[in-house]
């Protein structure tokens, strides 16, 4: 990290390679991070004792898919999490405490990621990082939002995430990122003809959409093609992909997750149709997914803020493959950072661990409008009262298999 990397990381990673060889204790109270769904679940509910520090320690919770479709997202999000308060500990804490993080399944699903919101409050969560996923976090936030608990959230981005007042995000939501989608594409003239095909069941992905048709025409797109498919009907894509390619469209802009978007890539070949695809954040993770062949994915872009292939990314990301045997995607570096404005925010507060969690809520809600952190996903990074995070976004092409940012 920009800022923070450096001794940081290099004693994490130190302190990985120690762990590997018998260590018997860790910096935080943590599931074991894994790099497969079952290994995961496995391990989501361990808790590891923190060593004890005169300041205490702050409990921090995260909610996120560990199992299911989404662990991608869920798992990235609790190895970034895990990495930071690791880095954070092993430099002195925050305010002289330590961190303990727990970090519980909702496999993304809304009731099942209150369960695990009410099973931290249990533990007696002071602050939480989650939910991952928009309509979990929906839910969640609906809870923090009751018992003043301050919630941030590393890629829930749905409008409604970061509605009330004590949460904040470290994304963008969905309409910033069909607006920049829309603006990139037009200021780099990647293509005039647009088609979309886009999740209708999704409020992240219908989100994202609505924002993006509203600001095209501003840059010269025309829209000639509008497709909508839904969780039921996520299998076939011909109709979509045969309207877009009869209507000459030069880019396909793909608002939604990455499992589908790997899907059309792979019929938009077989149908010999190789427009430009555009993507946002949720088609991070499309170069892991099972049996896909990597090569339909050549040449795609997305916007995303975080490359694990840049110079800045560099430490953090080899720290991260010595710790969890896998590349870091957007959702880690969110997490990473969202560990680092509770810090700032923590320090600029100066609460303290004996505080309870509506105290510490009403005292983060103002300081973190008051700090500014160089991150992985933004320099400069900066919070509203709103909860909204302002930061330059970025985009990344797919040459040879990696990410190049552009």
């Amino acid at each position: 990290m920009r800022k923070f990397v450096g001794f940081g990381l290099a004693a994490v990673l130190a302190f990985s390679l120690t762990a590997c060889g018998g260590g018997s204790s860790t910096d935080a109270t943590t599931a074991a991070p894994a790099a497969d769904n079952e290994t995961a679940a496995d391990n989501k509910d361990s808790e590891a004792s923190a060593p004890a520090a005169e300041g205490g320690s702050f409990k921090l919770g995260v909610i996120g898919p560990l199992t299911g479709p989404a662990a991608a997202y869920g798992i990235a999000v609790q190895n970034g999490v895990d990495l930071a308060v690791k880095e954070i500990n092993a430099a002195g804490g925050v305010n002289g405490a330590t961190l303990e993080m727990n970090s519980q399944d909702d496999e993304h699903d809304p009731e099942k990621s209150v369960n695990a919101y009410n099973t931290l409050k249990d533990w007696n969560m002071q602050m939480l990082v989650g939910a991952v996923t928009s309509k979990p976090c929906i839910a969640v936030a609906a809870e923090t939002a009751n018992d003043n608990l301050f919630q941030i959230t590393p890629s829930g981005s749905a409008v409604e995430c970061a509605a009330p007042e004590n949460v904040f995000r470290v994304c963008f939501a969905d309409p910033a990122q069909g607006t920049a989608s829309a603006q990139y594409i037009g200021d780099h003239k990647l293509g005039t003809k647009i088609a979309i095909i886009y999740d209708s069941s999704t409020e992240y992905s219908s989100g994202i959409r609505e924002a993006f048709v509203a600001e095209a025409a501003n840059h010269g797109l025309e829209i000639v093609a509008d497709e909508a498919f839904t969780a039921d009907t996520n299998t076939d894509f011909s109709v979509q992909l045969d309207k877009a390619k009869d209507a000459g469209a030069e880019l396909v802009f793909l608002p939604i997750y990455y499992q589908e978007a790997s899907v059309i890539l792979k019929q938009a070949s077989d149908k010999e149709f190789a427009p430009v695809f555009f993507g946002v954040d949720g088609m991070d993770g499309i170069l892991s997914v099972k049996n896909f062949d990597t090569s339909l994915a050549e040449g795609v872009m997305l916007l995303t803020p975080f490359s694990a292939t840049e110079e800045g990314s560099k430490a953090f990301t080899e720290a991260y493959v010595a710790a969890y045997g896998i590349e870091p995607n957007q959702f880690a570096a969110d997490a990473y950072d969202a560990v680092y404005a509770i810090k700032a925010a923590a320090e600029k507060a100066g609460i303290t661990p004996e505080m309870d969690a509506s105290a510490i809520c009403d005292a983060m809600k103002g300081a973190m409008t008051e700090i500014s952190i160089d991150g992985l996903t933004g320099e400069g990074m900066t919070w509203d009262a709103a909860g909204e995070t302002g930061k330059a976004p970025k985009a990344v092409k797919i040459v040879n298999g990696v990410y190049e940012m552009q």
